[in-house]
């Protein structure tokens, strides 16, 4: 009995593997396939995290969000690297002229920082430890603010923040929309964060704003100018 055991224990082990690779490519395949269907905005408030980068990158995210429905895009969480306070001050100078235009409420906007998985200059070697704590905080960040909605415009902050999003979605615990616009100044290739999104099928849409990036990537979206 014992010996009957020993021989079929790895054939168990074999099985109990392969039955686990299986749900997990179920799971992806249908996530994949999922991600890129056309966005229905719910007729409740979806919680929204804005993802900020320094100077462009902020500007257009905020002339973004200017044109965002305030009441069903609500509540909005503004995340910018631990280094960058322009950016947040910046979105509270506009959540504030919100308030005074009674487009919003006080409570309607949080804003916080995340650690920087690359500082300018950092070698891509040391820049592997300080992603894997980039990408822990991330994941802690998506436990606590539990978005629906990611919406990021190219700064490196984001990659973080949406492998950690798709970790939740692969897992089956949480979806997060991700919504990625890659800036207006990328007309013939796209930044280095929206390549690794878009190779890593990350993104649930992926929109340019130049019709010679979508002609090179086809799974983008073209919609013109957004600005």
């Amino acid at each position: 009995m014992e010996e009957y055991l020993e021989a079929g224990f790895p054939k168990l082990v074999l099985l109990f593997v392969a039955i686990i690779i299986s749900l997990i490519a179920i799971r992806l395949t249908y996530v994949f396939l999922r991600s890129g269907k056309p966005f229905v905005v719910p007729p409740e408030r979806v919680s929204t995290m804005i993802v900020l980068g320094s100077g462009g990158h902020t500007a257009e995210m905020l002339s973004i969000v200017n044109v965002l429905n305030k009441e069903r895009f609500s509540p909005r969480f503004y995340v910018s690297a631990a280094t960058d306070n322009m950016s947040l001050q910046k979105a509270q100078v506009l959540e504030q002229s919100l308030l005074h235009q009674g487009k919003g409420n006080a409570e309607a906007a949080q804003f916080m920082q995340i650690y920087r998985s690359r500082e300018v200059g950092q070698s891509y070697i040391t820049s592997v430890g300080t992603s894997l704590i980039a990408i822990a905080h991330a994941i802690w960040f998506i436990l606590k603010i539990r978005p629906q909605v990611i919406i990021c415009n190219g700064p490196g902050t984001c990659i973080p923040l949406c492998v950690a999003a798709f970790m939740f979605k692969a897992a089956g615990l949480r979806w997060s929309s991700i919504f990625y616009i890659e800036s207006i100044a990328r007309v013939r290739k796209l930044s280095l964060s929206g390549l690794l999104l878009y190779k890593l099928h990350l993104t649930d849409q992926f929109v340019v704003q130049w019709p010679q990036l979508q002609s090179k990537y086809p799974r983008s979206q073209y919609v013109g100018r957004i600005m």
